[in-house]
């Protein structure tokens, strides 16, 4: 086994995709707003290394990979009112939400998308492949990382 993990995490393309991470560098990993994809965040580690996901596009897909670099950070969006992220039941001395910091690894020559992960993978080997799964965090196993490295390398 190894220290690292390995998690893929979702976004959608207009929102932020894999190019603006490119150029950004480092992003806040902000605005999760499920309970499960949170509790997720707080077992990451330092190095663990994260599939970016494109989601609800024409194809969804593997498009790269970005590695964790900080951790326990509290959400700013949940108390900015002009969020669509803003949680009014979240308070600073007290806050519901937090994320991480995440830095550019490098994005995929092609997407690895959802129907040829369907093909590779069950919904037992890697969750996003299951029917309504809507997640936007989820653990990746060391063996199916493994494969999913090679393919987007």
């Amino acid at each position: 086994m190894t220290d690292v993990n390995y998690w893929l995490m979702k976004s959608e393309p207009d929102a932020y995709s894999i190019d603006t991470l490119k150029n950004d560098g480092v992003t806040l990993w902000d605005g999760i707003r499920n309970y499960q994809a949170r509790n997720y965040m707080r077992t990451m580690k330092k190095g663990d290394k994260v599939f970016f996901y494109h989601s609800n596009c024409k194809p969804p897909g593997i498009v790269g990979l970005m590695e964790i670099i900080d951790l326990n950070i509290v959400d700013p969006t949940q108390f900015d009112q002009q969020s669509k992220y803003f949680d009014p039941k979240s308070k600073p001395e007290n806050p519901r939400w937090d994320c991480v910091k995440v830095k550019f690894l490098f994005k995929s020559k092609t997407i690895l998308s959802l129907p040829e992960l369907k093909i590779l993978f069950n919904e037992n080997d890697l969750l996003v492949v299951k029917k309504g799964n809507r997640l936007s965090i989820l653990p990746v196993k060391y063996n199916v990382a493994k494969k999913l490295l090679e393919k987007i390398s």
